[in-house]
């Protein structure tokens, strides 16, 4: 079963502007068949294939928040009966048999950061990526450290193969990966970690930093990350998405 999820009204304002704006243009057959198919597209909430502590899937529902677009949850439980993302079911969703999946506009997309971007290329709201190119590379960096050589090291999958030394082995990758960052963010962070717009970087922020503190990581090392966190944690996008008060959040762990 699906949760409909609410985020605000924003994006479906805009959208209505856009359709009025298209109904005040040309009339002829063929340009009122190629804007109903797409408004049509565009009418159909996404439905995101998550689960409520997966960093990856925290990423999509931040990016969708911050757009202000509404979707669908259908929740894919990692632990339950050896892993619901190991079916026939989910695999024909994402053959990679992870989370996130999203379909939208009649497609089912995977991978969290080629997601957030679709969602950047095809929906208003604020910008993901910078306008400037220097900006939009150190966003990239930063994204990638974190989606490629951070993430990957300590994801679900990885630390059950490890098994008994998984804490010492999540918490190694973590700070190698961070002990990166830190300088990094030194050299781009404003308000936020890269001049003072949020972006695609502080998309990928906040999650790792979560998973961070559920390996109880020493973060007194890092305190441009640390204040990053704590800034963007005030902003309601994060809030709103947060693993702790999505539907598949188990009871003892709701805030």
């Amino acid at each position: 079963m699906f949760n409909k999820v609410i985020l605000c009204s924003s994006f479906a304002n805009q959208f209505d502007r856009i359709i009025s704006k298209h109904r005040r243009g040309p009339t002829n057959s063929s340009n009122s068949s190629t804007m109903s198919a797409s408004s049509a597209r565009f009418m159909v909430k996404p439905i995101l294939h998550g689960y409520f502590r997966s960093s990856c899937s925290w990423r999509v529902r931040i990016a969708f928040a911050l757009k202000g677009i509404e979707y669908e949850q259908a929740p894919v439980n990692l632990i339950k009966d050896g892993g619901q993302q190991l079916t026939d079911q989910f695999k024909a969703l994402n053959p990679m048999q992870q989370v996130p999946a999203v379909t939208i506009d009649g497609i089912t997309l995977s991978q969290s950061l080629a997601i957030i971007q679709y969602i950047e290329e095809t929906r208003p709201g604020p910008r993901l990526l910078p306008a400037d190119p220097k900006q939009r590379a150190h966003v990239r960096i930063i994204c990638d450290i974190i989606a490629s050589g951070i993430q990957p090291l300590q994801n679900l999958h990885v630390l059950q193969k490890i098994g008994g030394e998984k804490m010492q082995w999540a918490q190694h990758f973590i700070n190698r990966g961070f002990e990166a960052l830190e300088p990094i963010l030194k050299q781009t962070a404003g308000t936020y970690c890269v001049g003072n717009e949020i972006s695609m970087a502080d998309i990928c922020l906040v999650p790792q930093v979560y998973n961070a503190e559920r390996f109880k990581m020493d973060m007194s090392p890092f305190p441009t990350i640390r204040r990053l966190n704590q800034t963007l944690m005030e902003n309601e996008a994060f809030k709103a998405s947060h693993p702790s008060c999505q539907p598949d959040t188990p009871d003892d762990m709701r805030q």
